[in-house]
């Protein structure tokens, strides 16, 4: 047992360098994969939500536009992406001939694309659970559907769907692994060279789980504060008058 941690201390600042270019490379995909799948399930959740138009063309357009979208999370949702990443990474090269793109925009590229997916939905019932009153009470002080999504409905589907949004962000750090498959030089590519240099494959690989268990723990506790920070305070006070303090109303949450 001494010297598996002797093995482990050694491997820590033999190779840290390799490490923590690892978990950044992991950080800098999952956080824009995450960030970009974000705004692509809002574009789709604002387009799928969107009521049809009288327009004949337009109304066939946007139907047509929801069965893509309907067809894209579907398939990306049904498939792993270990799979995802060698259609994308090699179709990219077969329809080129031979052509290969850089392969962090190739991991940032597979990462978003797949989170999309996940997003388009989360948003989607995001939207749907927030009361229909809103969207008429937009509408009928004259605000469009994108101007009542932007002004009305997104500040509270941000905070609404933050806990999900927050446990993709912890997915995509784990699943980022999967890019190696391409040689994306992600914490467990860099985690694979080290093993073939030091032979000792335990003790790499309970370093590296280590360090993916740091990561995510940590990310996890960060997100939850800031969802604490959304909810506002446990107690508030809600004035009825400005003049008479019998008006006040204090409020206590789960009350």
């Amino acid at each position: 047992m001494i010297q598996f941690f002797s093995d482990v201390w050694d491997i820590i600042t033999k190779y840290y360098p390799q490490l923590l270019q690892g978990v950044g490379k992991t950080l800098l995909l999952a956080l824009t994969g995450t960030v970009i799948g974000l705004i692509i399930g809002i574009l789709t959740g604002i387009l799928r939500t969107a009521p049809l138009s009288k327009n004949l063309f337009l109304r066939i357009l946007h139907k047509a536009a929801n069965g893509i979208i309907a067809a894209y999370v579907e398939i990306f949702r049904g498939t792993p992406m270990m799979v995802q990443a060698m259609v994308i990474f090699w179709g990219y090269a077969f329809a080129t001939g031979g052509n290969t793109l850089p392969l962090t925009l190739s991991g940032i590229i597979i990462v978003s694309i797949n989170t999309g997916a996940y997003m388009a939905e989360i948003v989607r019932g995001g939207i749907i659970s927030i009361d229909k009153g809103q969207f008429e009470g937009a509408a009928a002080v004259g605000m469009t559907h994108g101007q009542t999504m932007l002004h009305v409905i997104i500040p509270q589907l941000m905070r609404n769907i933050l806990p999900s949004v927050s446990n993709e962000f912890v997915i995509n750090i784990k699943d980022t692994s999967v890019l190696n498959v391409i040689g994306v030089a992600e914490l467990y590519y860099m985690s694979d060279i080290i093993k073939r240099q030091n032979f000792k494959t335990f003790q790499t690989y309970f370093v590296v789980c280590v360090i993916y268990f740091i990561m995510t723990f940590t990310v996890t506790r960060i997100l939850r504060l800031i969802e604490k920070k959304l909810e506002g305070k446990e107690n508030y006070t809600i004035f009825g008058s400005q003049s008479d303090p019998d008006a006040e109303i204090h409020v206590e949450k789960g009350a």
